[in-house]
């Protein structure tokens, strides 16, 4: 049976092809479709968590030339600086548990730098957003000079990267967030002042007003236990001259909202594909079986019973939809891990590759489901063959 199998398959070359090849966009549908929309969820989900912070408070002019919500997703931070003396304002508000401050430094010249990165300043003695994301690292703290880098920045651990033709070896790299922070790098705050310093000896950074050791471009705020987050952004709105605080759970929201109609679209077109491929199907294995009566009425001659006819054509639509389940699944890993940066780019939305296991889970559903749809659409065909006048087929022959 097994043999008859495969060698009614190998004979005809173009019509298993192309029912492989069916089988192949419905796997690489389910799987892909299955691995975008997971994608972006994980995005979401470690968006939120390495905010780390319930508010942010930036310089309103930051506010003006660039949409906060989408600040972070891009990685393009921008040099946007307020003195010390508004941060000490906004530390009296009443409310707030954790308070701590980074400083942002464009390197956008090649003239000067290695490569096009971000550079984030931050203080490692009141940080709570950075340094619990280190996914490698050496032992010790971090030291004057050394960076930490995200997850896309293609530098080792033990390198070093060249900063405004200042050389900062690498300490450690954070876990991956799927937003333009991977394309970033931190350091502590007498680090950035001393890049700011070579920028400015290079002739970069000349808007900054007064004293770089005084100057912050964003506070992240921890609200203490049982306070209101909205009280502590109104009262900085009000109190604190020329800023704007963002509660950051307003910034997820508004990244959910854009995830949730991207994925109904990505539903709705996996549903709509996958419909047609089936109907494909199902009229593919009636056509085939209708080429092959013949070869049917010939074996049940031979003595070969409906019962083990039917298992016959079950048997073939297995083995192609086994083979184009495979090929879809390793096709759509392959496409979406390769396309990953492009995909995040296109939909502007946090993109992370989910973890192995959802990922198994992924490609064991599409496998199930494609193992399904090729002997249920071969059902038909089966049935009917099992009731044909096996002596009506030859004398027509």
């Amino acid at each position: 049976m097994r043999d008859l199998v495969f060698r009614n398959l190998r004979g005809r070359p173009g019509k298993t092809g192309a029912l492989v090849l069916l089988v192949t966009f419905l796997s690489l549908t389910l799987c892909g479709g299955g691995l975008v929309l997971s994608s972006l969820r994980a995005g979401l989900n470690s968006l939120e968590n390495r905010l780390g912070a319930d508010v942010i408070v930036m310089p309103s002019k930051a506010a003006l030339k660039t949409d906060l919500d989408t600040l972070f997703l891009q990685g393009t931070i921008g040099p946007y600086y307020m003195n010390m003396s508004t941060v000490n304002k906004i530390g009296r508000t009443e409310g707030i548990g954790r308070m701590t401050t980074q400083v942002f430094l464009s390197s956008m010249r090649a003239s000067c730098c290695s490569i096009p990165i971000q550079v984030i300043g931050f203080d490692p003695e009141t940080d709570f957003t950075v340094q619990s994301w280190l996914a490698q690292s050496r032992q010790g703290t971090l030291k004057d000079g050394e960076l930490l880098v995200g997850t896309k920045v293609n530098v080792n651990v033990g390198e070093s990267i060249k900063l405004y033709n200042v050389s900062c070896p690498v300490a450690g790299r954070l876990a991956p967030t799927g937003t333009g922070l991977d394309t970033a790098v931190y350091c502590n705050l007498n680090t950035i002042r001393s890049l700011m310093a070579a920028a400015g000896a290079l002739g970069g950074y000349s808007y900054i007003n007064g004293d770089p050791a005084e100057t912050i471009s964003a506070v992240y705020i921890k609200a203490a236990d049982g306070v209101n987050v909205d009280d502590i952004v109104n009262s900085i709105n009000i109190h604190v001259r020329k800023v704007q605080a963002v509660r950051t759970r307003s910034m997820v929201t508004g990244v959910a909202d854009s995830l949730g109609g991207v994925s109904r679209t990505v539903t709705v077109l996996m549903v709509v594909i996958w419909l047609l491929i089936w109907v494909i199907l199902l009229v593919a294995f009636a056509l085939l079986a209708g080429e092959r009566k013949r070869e049917f009425a010939a074996l049940r001659v031979c003595g070969m019973s409906r019962a083990r006819l039917s298992g016959l054509v079950f048997a073939e639509a297995f083995c192609v939809s086994a083979a184009g389940a495979v090929l879809g699944i390793l096709l759509s890993l392959v496409l979406v891990r390769s396309f990953s940066s492009l995909i995040e780019g296109a939909l502007g939305l946090p993109f992370l590759l989910p973890s192995s296991g959802t990922v198994a889970a992924l490609a064991t559903v599409s496998m199930l489901v494609c193992l399904l749809a090729g002997p249920i659409a071969s059902a038909v065909s089966a049935r009917k063959l099992s009731r044909v006048d096996t002596g009506l087929i030859l004398r027509e022959g």
